[in-house]
């Protein structure tokens, strides 16, 4: 059985407490070195790596034989958006994923993500599990800074994953837990999956799938690897962004994730009022559609979806 512990605390007004809690699962001959630390909730309207956190602890409950290393699971580090079901750390209206690696002698959000980066500092690997926010559904899949590419992809294709996605957003990526513990030595995956203020069970379970086997393959678990899935790899093609035209409502017309022509109808932008449908929004590429608009209401500009088009 896991050991809950708190690993921060600061005094809150009217005599409220912010804490930070892991539960610890050791090996039977006692803790050692080799450290994995899996991370959720930094975005307090981020609810699926909740789902993911409780699957890995009922498992490792269940298997404390199969255990041989180190397992920190931290399911609740905006406890307070959480809470209030916020974005960001209520108050102070921060998101304390652009704060990293923060500060003791600084505002409440960055004492918070100092006493994060402590907790987990000297972790071999980090998997730190997202959602979408509540107007986008994203597939399974990890985000990874290109500078990061050659020590991070061969992790993120045991994940269990359907897409990793390579990019060159860095001025964002500096001030984010993820670019903070890269720095300090630790691998750590971002993960993003399905739509804010949601569980997806099929997600979870995917993910959980992928932690098991990457966990098997890296040395925490005494277990066969599983068999997983092998993501598509967004260096060998391109990602084409899809934006509303004007506002009004967004009527999908095919699934998520689904593999779409070019020239092929998204989505319809219609007007409730007047009855008119506005505009189509077509597919500039053929691929796989992995980002689509789960809120309905749009204006100019907003983004409707993403399509990862392979090349050739």
């Amino acid at each position: 059985m896991g050991v809950i512990e708190e690993v921060f605390s600061i005094d809150l007004p009217v005599g409220e407490q912010f804490r930070i809690q892991r539960c610890r699962y050791t090996p039977k001959e006692g803790e050692t070195s080799k450290r994995i630390s899996i991370v959720s909730g930094i975005h307090g309207d981020e609810l699926e790596g909740q789902y993911v956190c409780f699957l890995l602890g009922e498992w490792l409950r269940a298997n404390p034989d199969k255990i041989k290393a180190t397992i920190d699971i931290y399911p609740a580090i905006n406890s307070l958006g959480l809470d209030s079901i916020t974005r960001s750390v209520p108050f102070y209206d921060v998101d304390l994923n652009r704060i990293f690696p923060g500060s003791k002698n600084d505002f409440l959000p960055a004492q918070i993500a100092d006493g994060v980066i402590s907790a987990m500092s000297g972790s071999e690997i980090a998997i730190d599990i997202h959602s979408s926010n509540v107007f986008l559904r994203e597939i399974p899949q990890v985000r990874i800074a290109k500078s990061q590419e050659k020590t991070l992809v061969p992790l993120a294709n045991k994940l269990n994953i359907d897409f990793v996605w390579v990019h060159d957003a860095v001025t964002v990526l500096e001030s984010t837990f993820a670019h903070a513990m890269n720095t300090l030595g630790t691998k750590t995956l971002v993960v993003e999956m399905g739509v804010g203020m949601r569980l997806g069970k099929a997600y979870g379970h995917q993910l959980l799938d992928g932690i098991l086997n990457l966990m098997a393959e890296e040395g925490f678990l005494a277990i066969e690897p599983l068999n997983v899935r092998f993501p598509i790899q967004s260096h060998v093609g391109e990602v084409a962004y899809l934006n509303a035209s004007q506002p009004g409502l967004f009527v999908p017309s095919i699934e998520h994730c689904q593999m779409i022509e070019k020239g092929s109808v998204v989505g319809t932008i219609v007007d409730p009022l007047s009855g008119a449908t506005l505009d189509e929004v077509i597919a500039p590429i053929g691929g796989i559609l992995f980002t689509l608009r789960a809120y309905p209401i749009v204006y100019e500009g907003s983004l409707v979806g993403r399509i990862f088009g392979e090349n050739g």
